[in-house]
């Protein structure tokens, strides 16, 4: 039988962790509980966390000083709770690695089905081990898709969360298409998009970061002025 996935739940709000882990458990996850971020790392040392679902507002250490602490030791998926009317929030999690957000109040099910986006995003396609794995190349990278890895010509990985691999392998995957903000949402999202988020412009500047040799002057992700974003390198595909 296939392992469910364990959720770590990182709220000071008793109740709501509480409703959280209910409606995870009806929903076939494990749903673990931490009250801190202190907490929450003495869970994580354990290994056994598939995906964090992190309030930002906390006593302590905060969930974007510990989101940003994260990233530095572990890619564990984290989706952000912030306040419904702060999108400065909403930014700033993704600046520090958040793979996703979700405003409160929320409705329990939608959380459910965001955790379920990221998971799939996340985990890699089965394939039989006798296909050649097909890639992405362009700019001295190589995008793997099965895999979920970028790779530079030196073999290193370069390291995204899963909503920055989802967003760039919608622009190379539709290279040179112009896609807006709102295809961009969708296709790497897919889940109760809001046509005026903002949040995908935090996300390619945090793939710029990554992936051009000088981000104000961008060889790859192009910005087209009101209309949103294109991949302008060559893309070629290929097989090993």
């Amino acid at each position: 039988m296939e392992k469910p996935p364990s959720i770590l739940i990182v709220d000071d709000d008793t109740d709501l962790r509480a409703l959280v882990e209910s409606s995870l458990t009806r929903n076939g996850m494990r749903a673990v509980t931490a009250a801190s971020a202190a907490q929450a790392e003495a869970v994580l040392a354990t290994g056994d966390i598939d995906l964090v679902v992190l309030d930002l507002m906390m006593p302590g250490e905060d969930g974007l000083s510990f989101c940003r602490r994260l990233r530095t030791t572990s890619q564990v998926p984290v989706i952000m709770l912030t306040a419904i009317a702060e999108d400065i929030d909403r930014i700033v999690g993704l600046e520090v690695g958040a793979d996703d957000y979700l405003g409160k109040p929320f409705n329990p099910r939608e959380l459910v089905a965001r955790i379920k986006a990221v998971l799939r995003r996340r985990a890699p396609a089965a394939a039989p081990s006798q296909r050649p794995r097909m890639a992405y190349r362009f700019g001295g990278l190589r995008l793997v898709p099965d895999a979920m890895t970028l790779e530079a010509e030196d073999g290193r990985e370069i390291i995204l969360t899963s909503g920055e691999f989802a967003l760039l392998l919608a622009l190379v995957e539709r290279a040179p298409r112009v896609l807006s903000r709102e295809t961009l949402l969708d296709l790497s999202r897919g889940v109760n998009t809001n046509p005026f988020d903002r949040s995908i412009d935090s996300q390619i500047s945090r793939i710029r970061r990554k992936i051009e040799t000088d981000q104000r002057q961008p060889a790859l992700i192009k910005t087209v002025r009101n209309l949103g974003y294109a991949f302008t390198a060559v893309v070629t595909r290929d097989n090993r």
